[in-house]
């Protein structure tokens, strides 16, 4: 059984490796189509990373480890994360637990990463972007653990595979009050996390505005392409987890071919549904004022809490 969920967390790897790039493609075209322009097709983002790949990283003279461990530790902490939640299968190993608070505990990593990078530029906009990055972090980690863990609890464990498959077995569970809160709440967190509007805008490269896009401005060659490729896992992993929660349908409970197959099919049209149904939202976003997102991602937070107070009522 090892070695069939072994294979089960390879292949989770390898699906979301093929498809994020064609998640952000498919993004940037909803985007780019509802605006009346043509976009550069969604295949995109694969031909910009494999050319950046290509490339030799530049770095200042005088800079230190960091600038080339940050890339590497979002990049891995991400397809750790990606291993670690149940994307196409449930089950999971003993010794690598898909645990609530491990998965928060890795993302944690890739964000302190990021903002060491943003850190060592010595630029007034990576220092900038740090600090907003830090400042989201901050606010999002409480609001990711109490929405789970008001979704754990009727399941009465904090391990993300069996909370996803007591939500597949009884349906009620998903249209429940408690459920419906919790996954607006991650969804918000969701939005925050990957920076996307409301909260920060990808497209822009204006001071004011720039949060991610600062931290690796200063970035270039490889090193670009590890830390593009590291964000937007993160955003697979956790849009998958959203997803899965909300739609549990069609992920497989047992590592077998079939089931897997089902399970990668169904993963796959339900994060590029929601991929596109985010970037569909956006074209009618503005981005919030810094001191605005507080109270947006408070609002999730109180979301959660109050989803876990309907869980213990309903009880």
């Amino acid at each position: 059984m090892n070695a069939a969920v072994l294979a089960v967390l390879a292949a989770q790897v390898v699906v979301a490796l093929a498809l994020t790039p064609l998640l952000i493609g498919v993004m940037r075209q909803v985007r780019t189509r509802l605006e009346g322009r043509a976009g550069p097709g969604v295949w995109q983002p694969w031909r910009d990373t494999v050319k950046l790949l290509a490339k030799e990283p530049l770095r200042a003279a005088g800079s230190s480890w960091v600038l080339w461990l940050a890339p590497a530790a979002l990049v891995v902490s991400s397809v750790m994360v990606v291993a670690l939640i149940p994307l196409i299968a449930t089950p999971a190993l003993p010794l690598l637990p898909a645990d609530l608070f491990v998965v928060v505990s890795v993302l944690l990593v890739g964000t302190v990463a990021l903002a060491l990078l943003g850190l060592e530029s010595g630029t007034a906009f990576g220092g900038m972007g740090s600090s907003r990055h830090m400042m989201i972090a901050a606010l999002v980690e409480p609001t990711v653990l109490i929405a789970v863990y008001a979704l754990s609890i009727p399941a009465a464990t904090s391990s993300l595979g069996t909370i996803i498959a007591s939500r597949l077995t009884d349906v009620t569970a998903v249209m429940t009050p408690a459920g419906l809160l919790a996954i607006v709440a991650l969804f918000v967190v969701v939005l925050a996390e990957c920076g996307r509007l409301p909260v920060d805008n990808p497209a822009t490269h204006l001071e004011l505005t720039m949060v991610h896009e600062a931290m690796i401005l200063e970035s270039g060659g490889r090193d670009l392409a590890w830390l593009e490729l590291g964000s937007w896992l993160r955003l697979t992993a956790l849009l998958g987890l959203v997803v899965n929660l909300a739609a549990p349908w069609g992920i497989a409970t047992e590592p077998t071919p079939a089931g897997l197959a089902v399970g990668v099919a169904a993963f796959s049209v339900k994060l590029l549904a929601a991929g596109a149904g985010i970037a569909a939202a956006e074209v009618f976003l503005a981005k919030l004022r810094l001191f605005r997102v507080p109270e947006l991602l408070a609002g999730s937070f109180v979301l959660a809490f109050l989803a876990v107070t309907a869980s213990y009522l309903v009880a």
